[in-house]
C-alpha cells in the first residue's frame, strides 16, 4: 500500500485534507478518509519523513500556511498557524536542506518564505511583492503561482499574472534576493515548472495559453532562455482550456501536463539532450477539471484529481512508452485539488 494524501477546497462537501491508499498489487485505490479538517487545504507539502505536514489555510480574512505533526498512531495534530491577512497562498513547497517552507499567493501576488523550527512549528521569514499584468482577463495583475527549487537550491517562482519567472538566491534564515528573471510571451500566464533530471532544462506550462515553453537554464547566473513552446492541446480544439499540472518521470524521458477543459493528461516523449518535446497522446481523465495529478514513487501509476466532478482516476503507466491505460475511475474524493504520494 502507498498512502496518498489529497489537498482540497471546502466549499461543498470536502471537510479538508484527506488519505487514501493505493493498492499497488491490485491497481485500485481504496480507503478514502478526513485526516485533517482545514478550510481549504489547496496545496500541502510534508517535511522529516512526513512527520510534519505543512498546508494552505484559511481564516476569515486571513490566510496563510498551517503546520501539523503526525503521531504514532496515524493522527494528525495542528502545532500553529501563520497567517497574514488576505487571501491564503495557492501553492507551498518544503525545503529540506535549509529547513525552510515557501509559499505562493495568486490572489496577492507575493512569495513567502517560513522557517521550520524545532518543534515543526512555522515563523515567516520574508515575503516578496511581485509586481506587473499581462493582457490577458486574468492578468490584472500579479499572480505568484508556484515556489519551488532549483536543481542548485535557488528559488524559482511564476507568476502568472505578470507572464515573469523569477529565480531568488535564498539565505539561511529564509531571505530572498533576486537574481534573475525570464519574461514569457504576453499572455502565456506561467502557472507551474519542472526541471529535467539531468539536464540543464526545465519546462514551463502556461495556463492561459496552454502551451510547454521549453527552457535552458543557467546554473551561474539563475537566468532561463527559450527553446521552443510546444501547445498541450490537439489541433482544432478551440473551447476553453485552461493548464493545471505538469510532471516529470525521474529518468527525463516523458513530460506530462493536464488540460482544464480539454479534460485531458497530454503525454510526451523528451528528446535525448532535453530540448524538444514530441506529443505521444492525449487520454481522457474520466472527470472534470483535472487540477493535479501525480506518478508514483514507482512511477508505475499517475493519479489524476478531477476538482469539478469530485473524483480521482487512476491509470497504470507504461515506461517503455509512457502511455498511460486507465485502471480505475470515479473514486469519490470531494473538491481534490493536490495529490501528495508519501
Amino acid at each position: 500500500m502507498q498512502p496518498i494524501i489529497l489537498g482540497s477546497y471546502t466549499r461543498k462537501d470536502s471537510k479538508g485534507v484527506y488519505q487514501i491508499q493505493l493498492d499497488e498489487e491490485n491497481g485500485m485505490l481504496i480507503d478514502l478518509k478526513n485526516i485533517i479538517q482545514e478550510d481549504n487545504p489547496t496545496y500541502l507539502d510534508t517535511a522529516q519523513n512526513n512527520d510534519f505536514l505543512y498546508t494552505v489555510a484559511k481564516d476569515g480574512e486571513n490566510g496563510g500556511i498551517a503546520a501539523y505533526q503526525l503521531d504514532g498512531e496515524g493522527n494528525y495534530s495542528l502545532i500553529n498557524r501563520v497567517m497574514l491577512k488576505g487571501a491564503p497562498p495557492c501553492y507551498v513547497a518544503v525545503d529540506g536542506v535549509r529547513q525552510l517552507v515557501y509559499g505562493a499567493n495568486y490572489h496577492q501576488g507575493i512569495v513567502t518564505s517560513y522557517k521550520i523550527e524545532e518543534d515543526g512549528s512555522l515563523t515567516l521569514a520574508d515575503k516578496v511583492q511581485h509586481t506587473g499584468d499581462g493582457p490577458h482577463a486574468n492578468q490584472d495583475g500579479p499572480h505568484a503561482h508556484y515556489a519551488d527549487l532549483t536543481p542548485d537550491d535557488r528559488l524559482v517562482t511564476c507568476d502568472l499574472g505578470s507572464d515573469t519567472v523569477y529565480t531568488y538566491n535564498i539565505s539561511r534564515d529564509g531571505k530572498l534576493t533576486e537574481a534573475a528573471k525570464f519574461h514569457a510571451k504576453p499572455g502565456t500566464g506561467p502557472r507551474h515548472l519542472v526541471f529535467h533530471p539531468k539536464k540543464s532544462i526545465a519546462y514551463l506550462f502556461g495556463e492561459l495559453s496552454s502551451d510547454i515553453v521549453v527552457l535552458s537554464y543557467n546554473g551561474e547566473t539563475g537566468e532561463f532562455t527559450e527553446i521552443e513552446t510546444v501547445s498541450t492541446l490537439p489541433e482544432g480544439f478551440n473551447e476553453f482550456n485552461g493548464g493545471a499540472a505538469i510532471r516529470i518521470t525521474k529518468d527525463g524521458k516523458y513530460l506530462y501536463a493536464s488540460n482544464r477543459g480539454h479534460n485531458s493528461v497530454v503525454v510526451y516523449r523528451i528528446s535525448d539532450d532535453g530540448k524538444h518535446l514530441e506529443t505521444v497522446e492525449w487520454v481522457s481523465v474520466e472527470g472534470d477539471f483535472p487540477r493535479d495529478f501525480n506518478l508514483s514513487e514507482d512511477e508505475e501509476f499517475v493519479v489524476v484529481a478531477n476538482q469539478n466532478s469530485d473524483n480521482l482516476t487512476l491509470f497504470k503507466r507504461q515506461a517503455d512508452t509512457g502511455k498511460l491505460i486507465l485502471k480505475q475511475k470515479d473514486i469519490y474524493a470531494p473538491e481534490v485539488v493536490c495529490v501528495k504520494f508519501i
